[in-house]
């Protein structure tokens, strides 16, 4: 093989080694940068997806508050209709004392 041959084919040789270091290279930052970009991605759907909690959780506690203000409401006229009902009673109820006391 002529000096001139062997030449080509080391040049060649080195080209497809520095072709293949080259190609490794872009496929390391490729794979880097993927991880990176996955890594943010994923950090920003925790902090949106604790964001949406938060909202879910203010949501429930005004429509809890609502639900115990309506309790409260109604707790408070089943109260009033009760002691209404026991005054209007409560004369009868002292008849009827006041004639057992007065046949004893």
């Amino acid at each position: 093989m002529s000096m001139e041959a062997i030449q080509k084919v080391t040049e060649v040789e080195n080209r497809s080694r520095a072709d293949k270091a080259e190609a490794e290279a872009r496929m390391k930052q490729a794979v880097a940068d993927a991880e990176r970009d996955g890594q943010a991605l994923l950090e920003k759907m925790r902090q949106e997806a604790a964001e949406k909690g938060r909202e879910l959780l203010k949501i429930a506690e005004a429509r809890a508050g609502e639900a115990a203000k309506e309790t409260a409401k109604r707790a408070q006229e089943e109260s009033t209709a009760l002691r209404s009902a026991a005054r209007s009673r409560l004369d009868e109820a002292a008849k009827i004392i006041v004639g057992r006391v007065v046949k004893s």
